[in-house]
């Protein structure tokens, strides 16, 4: 019976040179086979994963809004919120770490939706690949899972993933984002392109210096428009590095540009956004929140030497805030403070009048 690819069985009798080209063209095979395999995926740039029946029809009406999720576990009720946003349809999962968890999680656990894929980016290559320019352009929502943004930003941006992320959202299509996933969706963003995470005294020590790496033209969403966005807010201490990140934002920003405003988002928590700006928190811990930074204090300043701001407003979002975007009001804020930082330290906090 013969064998499937390059191997076949042989008569019993064979003359001796028929034995040793037999026993070449077999070698020469699994030559052929072992080389060729690895070419083709390092080619494609890109694993792939799904779950779920990709050609059903979407279930409901697809509406647009912005989840923003701070990267810690997902909150069903927000998840519930952009499955209701895609229809209950398709999601397109990209990534550029781990393999199809997410998709698992969303079609198995918290469930409600037809299909979910993934596809993990090992490259830039992959970023034309018409396999994935064909599932982003039918999906009915987008997921932008967490890990290194910095890959997000070298792999997508100025490629047909990029423009397709826009046009999903301009067409009225939800889109979320977690972690890593959200810190690149603001007009401005920190892009972490030196392979590490700067931490809130390093980056208030040095806000014009070659670590805060500010990056730009990525993105562009009309609801986040002047925004710079931070994730893990809380948990990780991360308020003076977003000080930090708005300072170099807006070095050479235009005089009668407005400001940019900063979005940090709790571990815990996620922002709703709808349509029309309106945003909500969904939080798996009551004290989960977010943080809105008013970057105008934050202009002009000295590009040398730490951070010096001797009164910035911070706003604070809970479950019964509505914060507007990307305008950057706060409807019931939980609290209004103004912050000092002095050489590079916050000095202090008070409320805001």
């Amino acid at each position: 019976m013969p064998r499937s690819g390059c191997f076949q069985e042989f008569p019993v009798r064979l003359s001796s040179f028929s034995r040793r080209f037999a026993l070449a063209l077999s070698s020469l095979c699994l030559a052929v086979t072992a080389f060729a395999t690895p070419a083709l995926a390092k080619a494609k740039g890109y694993r792939h994963y799904q779950i779920g029946t990709l050609a059903s029809a979407t279930p409901g009406p697809v509406s647009g809004g912005l989840l923003l999720m701070g990267g810690g576990d997902r909150n069903h009720d927000a998840m519930h919120w952009f499955f209701a946003k895609a229809g209950h349809g398709h999601i397109v999962i990209l990534r550029a770490s781990q393999a199809g968890q997410v998709g698992k999680e969303f079609y198995k656990d918290i469930g409600g939706i037809q299909s979910a894929e993934t596809f993990v980016f090992s490259d830039r290559a992959a970023s034309s690949d018409p396999k994935v320019l064909d599932a982003l352009k039918r999906a009915d929502g987008i997921f932008i899972a967490g890990g290194d943004q910095s890959n997000y930003v070298r792999y997508w941006r100025g490629t047909p993933v990029g423009e397709l992320l826009d046009a999903h959202v301009a067409a009225g299509k939800p889109l979320a984002g977690t972690s890593a996933g959200l810190a690149m969706l603001g007009e401005k963003l920190y892009g972490a392109m030196d392979g590490g995470s700067i931490t809130s005294p390093e980056a208030m020590a040095d806000p014009f210096g070659p670590a805060n790496t500010i990056e730009s033209d990525f993105l562009h969403l009309a609801l986040l428009k002047g925004v710079v966005t931070d994730t893990h807010f809380k948990e990780r201490d991360r308020l003076g590095r977003l000080f930090a990140f708005l300072a170099k934002a807006q070095a050479d920003r235009p005089a009668d540009a407005p400001a940019l405003i900063g979005v940090g988002v709790d571990e815990s928590a996620s922002l709703a956004v709808e349509p029309d700006g309106t945003a909500r928190i969904y939080a798996t811990a009551p004290d989960g929140g977010a943080w809105l930074v008013d970057g105008s204090t934050l202009r002009d300043l000295p590009r040398q030497g730490p951070l010096n701001a001797p009164r910035i407003r911070v706003t604070g979002i809970d479950h019964q805030s509505v914060l507007h975007l990307p305008g950057g009001t706060v409807d019931r804020p939980s609290f209004v403070r103004n912050y000092a930082v002095a050489d590079g330290k916050i000095t202090g906090e008070t409320p805001a009048p």
